[in-house]
């Protein structure tokens, strides 16, 4: 291996990350810079003074995904911190799967792939229907105009996973007041590490409430499996319980409410295409596929610590140094998805990199997937006139927040 020099110093004037999205249907302008400009490696500046690398062409995203030997250790004193948690809180917790390398992310992981599997999901279909019939049901009952997030986007997936982990659904406020203050850019160290204490202390008592009194929810399921482990390594202990409850609730909420929110806005801003959905509902999986390339929510969520010196596009990366693999900018590499700043539910998906890539993959994309396919169905079928009730120009985007999304869509039809 040897240090090459790029036309354009990547390790010069290190750009303030994340980087906001001028447009709000677009990635950050900068990317087309780093994909196509000669310096798809760029050091950056992430929240805390961090400084680490950004790595933008798809292959390369591809590349460091799905190399095992890379660290995830959220506890490495160069791992790109992503959410606002105080230093000392991360060397006392447990982290979550995201944070772990193996062999304790093997051991978790195989726990959970049961309870996320394509066959496990197409059961919960009808429950889903179920939930998204009445929310719409309720959303006509009320009249237009209203707020898509608070009436649908955000319940839908609350209800569901209070359904799916056994908790009664009077917590779901609780999880979703969770999940928005601790991916908000915004939020202090303090605000933040208070939070995850007062959920640690919910599921502390939820996990210990189903060792005693386990029912037939995913959670009980999990605890169970676990107690039955033979190999006294891989079980885990009641404290790695709790944190796997944790990741469930940070996975579980804010991503699908910020895509079905921010999905039906760029839908509505196709009228075409949402035509061809209507009169084709089979295209809508497809759109689906399109919606989460072309949005990269989670952009700038998946970090890695590098183990080795390693190169990409010329550039160096030396071990022990954080790295940022942008799926965003990968999943708008137009070497792979031509003309990607443009919507078309017709495009060939296969190869984004909304939900990672690699062993740390999204173990809820299965989940994801169906909920926004039932939900996007739905709503443009039972309501043909659905349109926005304000300019799109006017819309709250969360420009402060680590998941990107949408604060209020109001519609009528």
């Amino acid at each position: 291996m040897t240090d090459v020099e790029p036309e354009v110093d990547p390790a010069a004037e290190p750009l303030l990350f994340p980087l906001p999205r001028k447009d709000p249907l677009a990635m950050p302008p900068e990317y087309a810079g780093l994909v196509g400009g000669g310096c798809p490696v760029r050091g950056v500046m992430r929240q805390g003074g961090r400084k680490v690398w950004a790595l933008s062409e798809h292959e390369h995203v591809q590349q460091v995904l799905s190399d095992a030997t890379l660290s995830s250790n959220g506890k490495h004193p160069a791992y790109p911190i992503v959410f606002p948690i105080p230093e000392e809180f991360i060397d006392i917790v447990e982290l979550p799967l995201v944070a772990m390398d193996p062999p304790g992310h093997t051991v978790q992981r195989r726990l959970l792939i049961p309870e996320f599997t394509a066959k496990r999901i197409q059961s919960l279909r009808p429950r889903i229907q179920q939930l998204v019939d009445e929310r719409i049901t309720a959303m006509l009952e009320k009249g237009g105009p209203v707020d898509l997030v608070q009436e649908l986007a955000v319940p839908l997936p609350c209800g569901l996973f209070c359904e799916l982990l056994g908790v009664p659904g009077a917590d779901a406020d609780f999880f979703r007041r969770f999940a928005e203050a601790t991916t908000n850019r915004n939020a202090t160290p303090e605000e933040a590490g208070a939070l995850h204490l007062e959920m640690d202390a919910y599921l502390e008592r939820v996990v210990t409430e189903k060792t005693k009194n386990p029912g037939d929810d995913l959670l009980s399921r999990v605890i169970r499996k676990n107690a039955e482990e033979t190999d006294e390594a891989k079980r885990l202990k009641h404290s790695s319980l709790v944190t796997v409850a944790k990741m469930l609730v940070y996975g579980g909420f804010d991503t699908t409410a910020n895509m079905i929110s921010l999905g039906t806005v760029v839908l509505l801003q196709h009228p075409e295409q949402l035509a061809e959905i209507r009169e084709n509902p089979e295209l809508t999986g497809n759109a689906v596929e399109e919606l989460l390339r072309f949005l990269s929510i989670e952009d700038a969520a998946t970090v890695r610590v590098a183990t080795r010196d390693l190169e990409f596009g010329g550039v160096v990366i030396r071990e022990g140094e954080g790295m940022v693999a942008l799926n965003g900018a990968a999943n708008w590499d137009e070497k792979v998805f031509p003309d990607p700043g443009a919507f078309d539910i017709h495009r060939e998906t296969r190869g984004h990199l909304a939900f990672g890539y690699g062993m740390h993959q999204c173990l809820g994309a299965n989940l994801a997937r169906v909920e926004l396919e039932i939900v996007f169905t739905s709503l443009l079928t039972r309501i043909p006139g659905l349109r926005l009730a304000e300019p799109v120009e006017q819309l709250p985007f969360k420009h402060d927040a680590h998941i990107y999304g949408i604060y209020e869509v109001p519609v009528t039809w």
